[in-house]
């Protein structure tokens, strides 16, 4: 049996890469704040999508630009979820 061997990450794609696993954390949490069921488990569905769509990105400027969206959207999220009454700041 052959074992595929992952390549090293560099420090710049390891921290890249912290950064994007916390930015997943950080939607996921506030996901399961959500209280209608129905939409917490469709919002789920597609963050697991988008994240898993993006995985093959090793491009240092693309992966940046998809947390800044990532960062976008985790706000909104904060943002409808205090204004729902659900989450105060």
């Amino acid at each position: 049996m052959s074992k595929i061997v992952k390549p090293t990450l560099n420090l710049k794609q390891f921290m890249l890469r912290q950064e994007v696993l916390k930015l997943y954390r950080d939607i996921y949490r506030n996901i399961n704040k959500v209280p209608d069921e129905a939409n917490r488990k469709e919002l789920k569905i597609w963050l697991r999508e988008d994240f898993r769509r993006n995985k093959n990105q090793t491009e240092e400027i693309t992966v940046k630009m998809s947390i800044q969206v990532g960062l976008r959207y985790l706000k909104e999220l904060k943002t409808s979820l205090e204004l729902s009454g659900v989450e105060k700041k």
